[in-house]
């Protein structure tokens, strides 16, 4: 069975979650503790894998110690075309706390 394509959103939710994990000088299971999610899910959210929800991204905010909205750096959605969409990294810098 193939894995599913991961999502534009969800590889860049990803790459800001580690960033500001790796500047917080956390584990995955640290993090995770903290974030009272399942060790796994840390990593998932990392590669990809999965989309966190609303309530996650609170909870990986507060852990990290940072505003929800930091996790949302860089995220926007830019229709290129009325029916076609995606998500893309704007070029805003990366702020860390």
């Amino acid at each position: 069975m193939t894995p599913e394509p991961r999502s534009g959103f969800a590889s860049l939710f990803g790459e800001n979650l580690r960033h500001h994990r790796e500047a917080a000088d956390l584990s995955r299971e640290e993090l995770s503790f903290r974030a009272s999610l399942h060790r796994t899910a840390v990593g998932q959210l990392e590669r990809g894998e999965r989309v966190a929800r609303a309530d996650t991204l609170v909870k990986l905010a507060g852990a990290l110690d940072i505003p929800p909205g930091v996790l949302l750096e860089g995220i926007a959605w830019r229709p290129p075309h009325p029916q076609i969409g995606s998500f893309e990294h704007s070029s805003s810098p990366r702020v860390t706390p």
